[in-house]
Formats: structure tokens, C-alpha cells, sequence
């Protein structure tokens, strides 16, 4: 990796942000590479290779099926697409048209967010409930189940539901309101994992599609995710992603998702096809998520508490510094490392310290978040043991008084 890099005139990034997009997410383990290669230096039947996966996501989240998609926002549009068209082949045709078509999608106005931009995406319009009195400061009330129920109506496509602690109303009641009105529930869990449990929480709770990114948690390919949920959701799903390129008497769909005979024909390209996923991508995920699944949650953080305390002991040196280590409930108790950055008399601000550790060589970059209070956050998931040195070099650098960093020893 470093080599085609260096070719390109590029360097590695330390990351201590976490499995963000915008550099590269998730630090891939050697196993899930050799097992892309391998997908890479061979030919497969894409649509069949969906269908084993299918087994394999069932078997891990215990969903009815499942399929590898190009990352959470794809999931997102092909989940959403489902939703509207089922197995109708002409809906699938017309989309993003959705005139005539269950279009619309119940959502809080809690749990709108920038990458909520998949569903709608798919030609969806969304219909905003609620008020989150409690996360503007104004008061305790967020959206109530009573909400999303008057506003299902004959328009509605399905219910998005936004995972995370902070959700409300709780998944379980909002699922027992949408399907008393038969009305399926997509839930986006990008970056619920971990815990591992999450893997199984949502569809347990009733939900019908659930989106998780591959390249964040799981520690798949960046450009990876998964939909799992109900069956015939899935195989809708799969077909608007899919090359369907064939005649109607050569084309072999996985019978375990799409049955032929209930289709009145081949379905064109679909919405999702822009979102197709690689036979690289599909095996890497599939590898990551055996290796996840099989790793107990204790276990992981421990293997993270490893880096973390040589992150604490590299750092905690600096002057005007306060080190301490940090737990993510949110991330099944992952640890991390916290640094404040104390204000002194014509000295640096967190803001600036983190601007100063991105032009180290090669650059560190933190979670800066908080750093208007600050705080910076060292998160491990992309990080070995070895990178504490430099971050900790990095950091003494960053907040010296000089402006002159160059190169960190």
C-alpha cells in the first residue's frame, strides 16, 4: 500500500479519528485481504455469489436474508427502493418516478441526518414527525409513537429509523405501529457494531430492512455494507442492483431470494445499479464479518486497550496536556484516549493543536469534535501499536509555541 502511494506522490495518514470515509475507513485485517485477492484474480457469478452471502449474513443476524451492498448510503436506496416497489418489475423501471407509487417515508425529525440523503435518493420523500424538545434544551419530549401512527398513510412507503442510544421512540414500539398498519420499518445502523450484539438487536426487535456499513466496525472494504431483513425486501433489493442483462429463459437468479416464476420478465437495470458491489468487495465483507461475529466484544477492546495505553503513555509527557483514558458506551465500551488541551497565556487551542498534528509526517489526525471545549479524542480501530510513538512525537511538536514543525523525528 505504501508503495503505490509513494508512487502517486502520496503518504499514509495516522489515523486516530476512526473508521471515518474520508480516510479510508476501516484498517482491513490480513485475512480479509487475501481473501479479496483471491475474489480479484478470479471470475464468479455475481448474482450467485449474492445468494451465499445471503446465507452467511442470515446466519450472523439472524435475518431472513441479506446482501453485500457498496456501502450503508447504498443499502439506504436499495432498502428504500424495495420498499416502494417490491417485485414489481415496472415500478423498479420507473423509479426515481415515484408518481402513483407508496413514496413516502415516516421519519422523526430526530433522526434526520446528512445521510439520510440514500432514501431519498431513490425518489422517497420523507414526512417529518415529532419535536426534539429534549435535544435542543427546550424540553423532555421527542417524537411520540402516536405521531408516526397518524401520519401513516395510504402514500406510505415505509417507517426510516435512525439506531442509536439516544433513539426515540424505542425501535419496538415503532415497528408495533408500522406493521399494524402493514407498513415495513428500515432502520439505518451504519454505525452501530459494536457491540456485536447489534448484529441481531434490530431485526430481534421486529424491524424489516437494517442497513450497517461494512467498512467501519465490522472492518470490511471501505466501500462495503450490508441489507439484511425479510426475504422478499431483500430480493427486490438485489434486483435493482444487480447486471440483468439477459434473456428471460438464460437468466438464473439465486433461487434462495428471487423466485423467477413470480416475475412477469427480466427487471431493467435498476436505481441501485450505479451502487453495484464487486466480487472483491462482497468476499472481503463476508471474511470481516466471520472475523467480527467470532470476536467477543471483550476480548476486541482488549486487543484495543493494547494501543490505547501506549497512546497514554506516549503522550501523557507533553506539557500543557491532560491524558486519560475514555470508554464509548455507544461503541460496546471501546476504549479511547481523551486529551485536553489546557488554555494558557498566549499558547494553543485544541482547534490549533489538531491543525498542527495534521502537517506532521506523515499526518495524524484526531477526532476534534469536541475541541471548541478542548478536547481531542484518540480513537484505536485504525491504529497499531507502533503509530503511539509518532503521535506522541506529533503531539510535543504540535504544541510547542513554533510554527515550524516539518519533519517529526
Amino acid at each position: 500500500m505504501n508503495d503505490i502511494l509513494h508512487r502517486l506522490g502520496l503518504s499514509r495518514v495516522v489515523n486516530a479519528t476512526g473508521t471515518v470515509t474520508r480516510l479510508g475507513a476501516s484498517r482491513v485485517a490480513p485475512e480479509v485481504i487475501a481473501a479479496m485477492a483471491g475474489a480479484a484474480a478470479c471470475s464468479v457469478d455475481i448474482a450467485a455469489l449474492q445468494g451465499q452471502a445471503s446465507e452467511v449474513i442470515a446466519q450472523f443476524t439472524g435475518a431472513e436474508a441479506g446482501i453485500v451492498t457498496s456501502g450503508a448510503s447504498a443499502g439506504l436506496l436499495a432498502g428504500a427502493a424495495a420498499c416502494m416497489t417490491g417485485l414489481d418489475p415496472d415500478k423498479m423501471c420507473r423509479l426515481p418516478d415515484t408518481a402513483g407509487m407508496r413514496n413516502e417515508f415516516v421519519v422523526s425529525r430526530s433522526h434526520r441526518n446528512s445521510y439520510d440523503h440514500g432514501v431519498r435518493a431513490s425518489g422517497a420523500r420523507f414526512v417529518e414527525v415529532g419535536l426534539a424538545d429534549r435535544l435542543t434544551g427546550c424540553g423532555v419530549r421527542d417524537t411520540d409513537v402516536w405521531e408516526i401512527e397518524r401520519a401513516i398513510t395510504e402514500r406510505t412507503a415505509g417507517v426510516l429509523y435512525l439506531a442509536g442510544a439516544e433513539a426515540r421512540p424505542a425501535l419496538a414500539a415503532v415497528v408495533r405501529a408500522a406493521h399494524a398498519a402493514n407498513v415495513p420499518v428500515l432502520v439505518d445502523a451504519a454505525a452501530r457494531l459494536p457491540p456485536a450484539g447489534n448484529l441481531r438487536r434490530f431485526i430481534e426487535e421486529g424491524a424489516d430492512l437494517v442497513v450497517f456499513s461494512g467498512g467501519k466496525g465490522i472492518g470490511g472494504p471501505s466501500a462495503s455494507g450490508i441489507l439484511c431483513g425479510r426475504r422478499p425486501l431483500i430480493g427486490a433489493a438485489l434486483l435493482q442492483q444487480l447486471d440483468l442483462d439477459y434473456l428471460y429463459e438464460d437468466w438464473d437468479p439465486p433461487v434462495n431470494l428471487i423466485d423467477k416464476s413470480a416475475l412477469p420478465g427480466v427487471p431493467r437495470h435498476g436505481i441501485a445499479r450505479s451502487c453495484k458491489v464487486g466480487k472483491e468487495q462482497i468476499t472481503g465483507l463476508l471474511a470481516a464479518l466471520e472475523r467480527f461475529a467470532g470476536e467477543d466484544d471483550a476480548d476486541r477492546n482488549r486487543r484495543f486497550s493494547v494501543i490505547v495505553e501506549a497512546l497514554v503513555a506516549a503522550i501523557a509527557g507533553v506539557p500543557h496536556l491532560k491524558v486519560r483514558v475514555i470508554h464509548d458506551a455507544g461503541q460496546g465500551d471501546m476504549p479511547q484516549v481523551e486529551v485536553l488541551v489546557e488554555p494558557r497565556t498566549g499558547g494553543l487551542t485544541a482547534v490549533e493543536v489538531a491543525a498542527r498534528l495534521r502537517t506532521a509526517t506523515p499526518a495524524v489526525h484526531v477526532d476534534a469534535t469536541n475541541a471548541d471545549h478542548g478536547l481531542l479524542v484518540l480513537v484505536p480501530t485504525c491504529l497499531a501499536v507502533e503509530d503511539a510513538a509518532h503521535i506522541g512525537r506529533a503531539f510535543a511538536q504540535a504544541c510547542s509555541l513554533s510554527t515550524d514543525l516539518g519533519r517529526t523525528p
